[in-house]
């Protein structure tokens, strides 16, 4: 579909984000748009990170929104709080949160849209079905949907104010000595996230056209093992893979990554990486806060108990 779209009073940040809340659509769609070159502003192809304004024209060739998930009432769905504006369902490692592709079957919202279908019409995209967040494919763990659409724009709210407590529980490989905290940004490259520490990789990055994101990661150690170290981990921020990419940069990897840690911090026993996200609180729709936890899998509390 090809539109015109002129940016309302506010807009500010990456163009590409920008253009996203302007369409009222997924963002995964208008950035599609930018890699096949479909944005112009002034008659010139327009870059993803390139400045928003108000009042700025952007005319783009954009896809169609995707059509909601396929209901599948077979398909296990543990849910751990049910709530009239929106459920919290706990993620098993391996499943992704929302099909990515139309026709894209087994993943979280299939199952969340079959028992609670007007969560397809919640969020902007119809193919999240609801999905107020995501978890990597292989990370276990509270997901938040929501059942309306005014439930789903307040919690975007507090995700963007950064006022969403998302607490993970991460195997870190080595000996941490103590807790801290890191807030190196991250750009995305591909399918992987690249610390920009310092002025130099940050003239790198935008040698390449990536554009760091502010990040941070607060830990504390909860326990301690011969190689490993169990940490409490908090990230006010979402940037993609952001726990991994930091506990890597610091040199303890998250045991299992191999994507990070490379085939030495496999765990025997366990086919994915220690990472879980064990809670979750923000404030209710509807007023008062709400606090939601996953037990730690089996197989990680058995991977933990191998350790000593």
């Amino acid at each position: 579909m090809r539109k015109t779209v002129t940016l309302p009073p506010g807009a500010a940040g990456r163009l590409d984000r920008a253009l996203a809340d302007a369409l009222g659509q997924g963002r995964a769609a208008v950035k599609r748009a930018f890699a096949l070159g479909e944005v112009r502003v002034a008659g010139r192809r327009a870059g993803a990170a390139d400045p928003a304004s108000p009042g700025l024209t952007v005319e783009l060739e954009v896809e169609a929104p995707r059509g909601p998930p396929a209901p599948e009432p077979a398909s296990p769905l543990a849910v751990l709080l049910e709530h009239p504006r929106f459920l919290v369902v706990d993620k098993p490692a391996g499943q992704a949160v929302h099909p990515l592709l139309d026709g894209e079957g087994g993943t979280l919202a299939n199952a969340v849209v079959a028992r609670f279908p007007e969560c397809a019409a919640a969020g902007l995209d119809p193919r999240e079905g609801g999905a107020a967040q995501r978890l990597d494919l292989l990370t276990s763990g509270c997901v938040l949907f929501a059942r309306d659409r005014q439930a789903w724009e307040r919690i975007h709210d507090q995700l963007r104010r950064r006022t969403v407590e998302k607490v993970y529980l991460a195997l870190a490989c080595g000996r941490v000595e103590t807790g801290g905290v890191c807030s190196v940004p991250l750009a995305q490259r591909g399918s992987r996230a690249v610390p920009v520490p310092d002025a130099e990789a940050e003239a790198r990055a935008a040698a390449r056209g990536l554009t760091p994101r502010p990040a941070e990661t607060r830990w504390e150690v909860l326990s301690r093992h011969p190689r490993h170290t169990l940490l409490e981990v908090r990230i006010a921020t979402g940037a993609m893979h952001q726990i991994r990419a930091h506990l890597a940069y610091l040199g303890h990897p998250v045991a299992g990554d191999v994507d990070y840690g490379g085939e030495a911090v496999a765990l025997p026993g366990l086919g994915r990486h220690f990472l879980h996200a064990a809670r979750l609180g923000f404030e209710s729709p509807d007023g008062g806060r709400v606090v939601v936890e996953s037990p730690l899998p089996a197989e990680l509390a058995a991977a933990l108990a191998r350790l000593g």
